[in-house]
């Protein structure tokens, strides 16, 4: 049973904050209040660990330092400057989002459900920009957050969690405190991140063990989860769809102008790229295109439409 008491509330606060003013890193994007920063380090955020995003955040903004440059730079240059940094098409959605921020003036909304009007912006995201720009009372859950608040208040998250995203955020929601909402969520994401987590949280020296609702159970639970057994066969990232899209998308990076055939580009996909590999490598080049990733090179095609081969993409 969920204990949302005020004694247990108040306890939770004062631990998670202290610790948190103890052990707090000194981040680049916990410097500033300006949303377009916000938002480019929440996304660069997305998928990668944050010693990878610091030197790329510092990168990005010296390059486009505004909301605006980055509006009006060209889309391919946007790509260009993402690489490394993975799922190519969180730049585009990036960019699409700073150019409907300028088509509004150039200012960011203050609020989740106005924020949530921009495209390219979900929940998570816009309620981040609420909170740590305008420092909002606003709850908001990623991975680490999730997975505190609901060891803290449910109980065990192993094998699977046991409360609903929609009942964790609630929960989220309640425990908010007034006024201190920057620092309540900076500091839950960062005990996350650095206390309890996901597979070794460090129960035993925890300053919430007293309150938290999965200890002692969840080492048991870790240990009994972590035991060798049947595994579900997974494909290797190498043979993936997404492994394909990116090689493509840092082969178009390389080149300018008049782009690249597809001809050039199957055989840096694969050794053994022949022309069966054809219709899939199109279905690649379409997927990309749908997403404002890669465009056909020419205008109208100067080549035989039964010769894909000959076609030539690049970047947008």
């Amino acid at each position: 049973m969920t204990d949302l008491s005020d004694d247990k509330i108040t306890s939770v606060r004062s631990g998670l904050l202290t610790w948190w003013h103890a052990n707090r890193r000194d981040l680049p994007w916990r410097h500033t209040r300006n949303p377009y920063r916000i938002m480019v380090s929440e996304i660069m955020l997305q998928q990668t660990q944050v010693d990878r995003v610091i030197p790329y955040f510092h990168a990005w903004l010296e390059r486009f330092p505004t909301v605006h440059e980055l509006a009006e730079a060209p889309t391919a240059e946007v790509i260009r400057m993402w690489k490394g940094l993975g799922y190519n098409r969180r730049a585009v959605n990036m960019q699409r989002t700073a150019q409907a921020v300028v088509q509004r003036g150039g200012e960011f909304p203050e609020t989740v459900e106005e924020l949530l009007k921009l495209p390219g912006i979900g929940p998570y995201t816009a309620g981040a920009i609420a909170c740590f720009a305008f420092e909002q009372d606003v709850a908001f859950i990623d991975t680490n957050m999730r997975r505190v608040i609901h060891r803290l208040f449910v109980g065990v998250d192993v094998p699977k969690p046991t409360a609903s995203d929609k009942e964790v955020l609630a929960i989220a929601q309640e425990v908010l405190p007034d006024g201190d909402a920057w620092n309540w969520n900076q500091g839950i994401m960062e005990f996350g991140a650095l206390h309890c987590t996901a597979r070794k949280p460090l129960c035993l020296i925890c300053p919430l063990q007293d309150e938290c609702a999965a200890f002692p159970e969840i080492q048991a639970a870790l240990a009994e989860n972590g035991k060798p057994g049947r595994k579900t066969k997974s494909v290797p990232f190498g043979q993936t769809t997404r492994y394909f899209r990116g090689r493509i998308v840092d082969a178009l990076r390389e080149h300018e102008g008049q782009g690249v055939a597809l001809a050039e580009i199957g055989p840096l996909l694969r050794a053994d790229f022949s022309d069966e590999h054809m219709t899939w490598l199109v279905e690649l080049v379409n997927g990309l295109e749908r997403d404002g990733l890669a465009v056909v090179a020419e205008d109208e095609a100067p080549y035989d439409a039964s010769e894909p081969a000959e076609m030539r993409i690049r970047l947008p």
